[in-house]
């Protein structure tokens, strides 16, 4: 997996960026620097001056890749969410069994996230932490309803539907195959947060993970079907 990782390109809509930042260095280094600057200051405190003194580049150059830092935000979300797919589909692939398929796929959507060396210019650890803590300002707005028709939540919503499928191939009869699959998914960045910043609201801690959480509350809900 790891192998075939390294060759992997993960696909995003265009309309987000001005100019891909994965074809070039200075691209690269966006992207790099604003996921390290994201993660110390917050989404508010970020902009792209400060983003252009840490490159040591122009402000102006920032903007002939990305329109504005809402848009960089939903490139960041878009690709976390690629990776996590990726993952997904790669660790469950030849798994025959529709139980163990589905538990497996819940494990890599909900575990702690690791660094993948795969992609060098990119840590994944700060970059789930962003996830937890801003993804909601990358949807919470005015624009959402146009920003979805035009295609920039498809991988969120394609790595959804892909949980979705697992879960009826495991249990057809259960009549909330969508619900389950996005708080899933919405669900475990919700217990993350609470954990850090608001423990007493969760059952989640240093003992019990929310992969444990999620793996209870879907396989309490759900029964397999004949053959399942």
């Amino acid at each position: 997996m790891e192998r075939l990782l390294h060759s992997i390109r993960i696909g995003i809509n265009d309309k987000i960026y001005v100019k891909d930042p994965e074809s070039s260095d200075l691209g690269k280094r966006i992207i790099e620097q604003s996921i390290l600057m994201i993660d110390e200051m917050g989404f508010e405190s970020f902009t792209f001056r400060k983003l252009g003194e840490r490159i040591k580049s122009n402000e102006s150059s920032i903007y002939r890749y990305f329109e504005n830092k809402h848009k960089l935000l939903l490139y960041l979300a878009s690709w976390y969410w690629g990776w996590l797919e990726y993952r997904m589909v790669f660790a469950t692939n030849g798994i025959m069994d529709r139980k163990e398929k589905l538990k497996k796929a819940i494990q890599i959507l909900t575990q702690t996230v690791e660094e993948d060396v795969s992609f060098s210019h990119i840590n994944e650890v700060l970059l789930n932490k962003i996830v937890i803590n801003e993804y909601s300002k990358s949807y919470l707005t005015k624009e959402v309803d146009r920003e979805n028709k035009d295609g920039y939540f498809i991988i969120y919503k394609r790595l959804v539907n892909r949980l979705h499928e697992m879960i009826v191939a495991m249990d057809g009869n259960y009549p909330y195959p969508s619900s389950l699959a996005s708080t899933i998914l919405e669900g475990s960045l919700h217990q993350y947060f609470l954990r850090e910043h608001f423990p007493m609201l969760t059952d989640c801690n240093d003992v019990t993970t929310p992969t444990e959480y999620f793996m209870d509350l879907a396989f309490r809900a759900l029964k397999p079907t004949v053959n399942g």
